[in-house]
């Protein structure tokens, strides 16, 4: 069997997560990037891989494709593409490129949820009659990257020009504050049904910024997912794994993002682990065209477990951290994971988003009580220091 997996730069889902995944399945492993160096070890081939042409050129000249995959949010419309010329399992292109541009996926989603929303495209005027508060947002983010809440024209208008200084030729989207808990869908789908794996809470830094600082395992409630089944319907969501963000408001739930590939930030990690199944090869081998009914769903397991986004709160240089925890360590019945994204002697620039993690820590196990314990003493114990 013979795997396509594009890429760009290297993932902890990846590296730790797929490529395993492939290597505990017996298959063949071609990695096509537009990063070639950074993937020493392993059968690379470079390729402008956000090109569909170019992927299915690279892969025509190497050797017979079995599975075309990818988990990145920016290539999934170009590999979808490429599964389907070669005739392989994969994701409805149009699908891809909905759940990627944010204007697109709201306006899929209009028949479903009215979520008041303005596309703003490069020179474009300001909206009028917003319904303040507002989140302005680039159509094609990630990472919570100029991801801003305004609650006036004036805001609006100091947002938008300074997410054009950084982003002048991008289109930006401008859409109601949607005010409540945040929760998230995780599921896996083959094509011709589509299961629930699991979900999580998640708890946001301070606002005006929506940086993510802390996921807890919370599967979605019963009677949010027919609102978020046929959400996903809408935008034609029905193959492989489909992280969605969404928040519980007073009238029901509502769908922030579909991010139509596996959750990251080590929650993929989290979620293998509580669930107790080899989640990665389950979903390559979906790619590889298994029904969901190949997998043992009623096996599944569920304890307790959380993420937890280590953030500078400061800039500076980092002075001391914890130590990576790799395997876990185990405290009380918890296992925990420290995975650092910063060394020592690193300079840190507090910029209000994702970007701004130090390291996650990742802990499974009985209650939430235990875990909270846990994380708090490794917390503790081990702090990261700016000066």
């Amino acid at each position: 069997m013979r795997l396509y997996l594009t890429t760009l730069n290297p993932t902890d889902s990846v590296t730790g997560g797929f490529l395993p995944a492939a290597a505990a399945l017996g298959w063949d492993v071609t990695i096509l990037t537009d990063q070639p160096d950074r993937y020493p070890g392993h059968d690379v081939v470079a390729a402008d891989v956000r090109d569909a042409r170019a992927v299915i050129d690279a892969v025509a000249a190497h050797h017979r494709p079995d599975v075309i995959f990818s988990n990145s949010d920016h290539l999934q419309a170009a590999t979808a593409l490429a599964a389907e010329y070669f005739g392989l399992p994969g994701k409805d292109w149009r699908a891809c490129v909905t759940a990627k541009n944010k204007a697109l996926t709201r306006r899929a989603l209009a028949a479903v949820e009215p979520v008041r929303t303005v596309r703003i495209p490069p020179g474009a005027d300001l909206p009028e009659a917003l319904p303040y508060p507002v989140v302005v947002k680039p159509a094609l983010g990630v990472a919570s990257e100029d991801v801003v809440l305004v609650d006036g024209r004036q805001a609006l208008a100091d947002a938008v020009a300074a997410i054009r200084r950084r982003r002048p030729e991008e289109v930006l989207v401008a859409e109601e504050f949607l005010a409540g808990p945040l929760r998230t869908l995780e599921t896996l789908g083959d094509g011709a049904s589509r299961r629930v794996v699991g979900g999580f809470a998640t708890t946001l830094g301070p606002l005006p910024h929506f940086v993510e600082e802390r996921l807890d395992w919370r599967p979605p409630d019963a009677d949010h997912l027919p609102h978020l089944t046929a959400a996903l319907d809408a935008a034609g969501v029905g193959f492989g794994m489909c992280h969605t963000e969404y928040a519980v408001t007073r009238d029901g739930p509502r769908v922030i993002e579909i991010n139509y590939r596996l959750i990251g930030d080590n929650c993929d990690f989290l979620l293998a682990d509580l669930l107790g199944v080899p989640l990665h090869q389950w979903i390559l081998r979906v790619h590889a065209g298994e029904p969901l009914s190949a997998f043992d769903f009623d096996a599944l397991r569920a304890a307790y477990g959380s993420v937890v986004s280590l953030v500078a709160e400061r800039s500076g240089t980092v002075t001391a951290a914890p130590p990576d925890l790799c395997p876990p360590h185990t405290d009380g019945g918890v296992r925990l994971w420290h995975r650092a994204l910063r060394g020592i002697g690193d300079h840190v620039e507090v910029t209000g988003t994702n970007r701004d993690y130090l390291g996650l820590l990742r802990a499974a196990g009985p209650d939430r009580a235990s875990v909270d314990a846990a994380i708090d003493a490794f917390k503790k114990e081990h702090p990261w220091v700016l000066t």
